[in-house]
């Protein structure tokens, strides 16, 4: 694309990266950024801008992480297909005209529920393992790698991965690769054209991908398990289920043992059926114990394990790894096993360092206590509400969902006086496949809030939701 050109203004409060980040995400959703468009990448928008590349990628890392752009291996970095957040997102009285820059100031609050909290990643570590990592005579970083990823990555991640999850790894199991994107893409070669049965609602981009690469998507109701196992039987041209059953993305939902053995049960009554456990924020869990991964459950070989660290580390160090049973392990080996890994040695160099020098672990138990008290200070803001409403998926995760009494026509309602109010919040129907939840719903994330921004938020939802909900009556 042509040079993109960003107004930054130095003397605003506003920090540089979140210029560029709220001016992007405007042009996106107003469509100045059409979807499939190439962005400029961090190092040559940083010269043309001419501030440091780091604050880009800062930038670009919240969008990544709350899917406005999309990075695609050796390619760049791409605007989202995403229809929720285009112009149908802005209120039917704005003209499309307005300056896009205007209307995202107004949105003082963002509850996304796909953010992540960069202030407290610790960069000073990652500084230290990098810069020692360079100042070695690592020659070989440099060269290619295995195609399945660096060994020593893939080992620490397999021991991470059981004690932490319970999961069955070794590291010849084990592929990584940059991102859940490009893993579900070498699937497909591996799977061939089958019939995917995707959670409803769900992780969109995951179903957009899986559809992409030929896959026939078929979206089955949940209920209050996880994924309905009397619709999973009543499709028998189903292959594969695509389910997150530690904390299901959106609902927060929590797949109990006895729904687990059952599917693990249906997995294993038909040769080629496999299942895909996408071990959505499994890291984040405020009440009980650790729930322990499907994977590790699974005696039939029929798990095809996937996680990422764009949620636990940050969205930019973009490596996300998969388990495969190891049939599926011997064919990728066999089959696709000339690709070369996606991910930068140096950054898989970094990223071992990172895991066996302990700093992974402290992290995560930091990032644990910090969401803790993020997700303790919107409980607390919510029982304020004089009205009357639920919560669901509050015992995990980075979001919570409040369902109000109304119909599923007043969610785009409560939605627009939000945004006037200058709070952004997003509706449980635009996470649906097909269909949609009868009673609006309302999904508020608090990772990367401020605990003063996340009462002030509360504080102005409160009042405006009031007002709605007292007319509606």
């Amino acid at each position: 694309m042509n040079d993109l050109i960003i107004p930054i203004h130095s003397g605003l409060k506003e920090p540089i990266y979140e210029q560029i980040y709220r001016f992007m995400k405007a042009e996106i959703k107003r469509g100045g950024l059409p979807a499939g468009e190439r962005v400029p990448s961090t190092r040559k928008l940083a010269g043309n801008l001419q501030i440091s590349r780091s604050t880009v990628e800062m930038a670009y890392e919240q969008l990544l992480a709350e899917g406005y752009i999309v990075s695609q291996p050796y390619k760049g970095y791409f605007v989202a297909q995403v229809e929720e957040l285009t112009q149908s997102d802005i209120p039917k009285d704005t003209k499309a005209e307005q300056n896009p820059v205007i209307l995202e100031t107004a949105c003082l609050y963002d509850f996304s529920p796909r953010g992540i909290d960069l202030e407290n990643f610790p960069y000073g570590v990652w500084r230290k393992i990098t810069r020692n990592i360079l100042q070695e005579d690592n020659k070989e970083l440099f060269g290619n790698g295995h195609s399945q990823g660096d060994e020593e990555l893939r080992l620490a991640i397999c021991q991470y991965l059981h004690y932490a999850r319970g999961v069955k790894a070794t590291p010849d199991l084990m592929v990584v690769g940059a991102g859940n994107e490009y893993l579900l893409m070498l699937l497909a070669q591996l799977l061939g054209k089958s019939v995917v049965a995707v959670e409803n609602p769900t992780y969109l981009q995951a179903a957009r991908v899986l559809k992409s690469q030929g896959f026939t998507v078929k979206p089955v109701e949940q209920d209050s398990q996880g994924m309905s196992l009397l619709s999973l039987r009543g499709d028998e041209d189903i292959d594969i289920a695509y389910v997150m059953p530690s904390h299901q993305y959106p609902l927060g939902t929590v797949m109990p043992i006895k729904r687990r053995l059952e599917l693990l049960s249906w997995a294993g009554e038909k040769e080629g059926r496999y299942i895909i456990e996408d071990d959505y924020d499994s890291e984040f869990r405020y009440k009980g114990k650790p729930i322990p991964a499907l994977q590790g459950t699974d005696s039939g070989d029929k798990v095809i394990y996937m996680g990422t660290f764009s949620r636990s580390v940050a969205p930019a160090i973009r490596v996300s790894y998969m388990v495969l049973p190891d049939k599926l392990a011997k064919k990728y080996r066999s089959n696709i096993g000339f690709y070369s890994s996606t991910v930068s040695r140096i950054d898989q160099r970094i990223l071992t360092e990172f895991i066996t020098g302990g700093y992974f672990e402290r992290h995560l138990n930091r990032m644990r206590t910090i969401y803790k008290t993020k997700h303790d200070c919107i409980l607390e803001g919510l029982a304020k509400f004089p009205f009357e409403y639920k919560v669901h998926g509050e015992n995990a995760g980075t979001h919570i969902l409040i369902e109000f009494p109304v119909g599923i026509e007043y969610e785009q309602t409560l939605i627009a006086a939000a945004r006037d109010a200058g709070v952004k919040v997003y509706g449980l129907s635009a996470y649906y496949y097909s269909g949609s939840p009868d009673r609006a719903t309302i999904l508020l994330g608090y990772a990367k809030m401020s605990e003063q921004s996340i009462k002030e938020g509360l504080a102005l939802l409160k009042e405006v939701w009031g007002k709605v909900l007292q007319d509606i009556k």
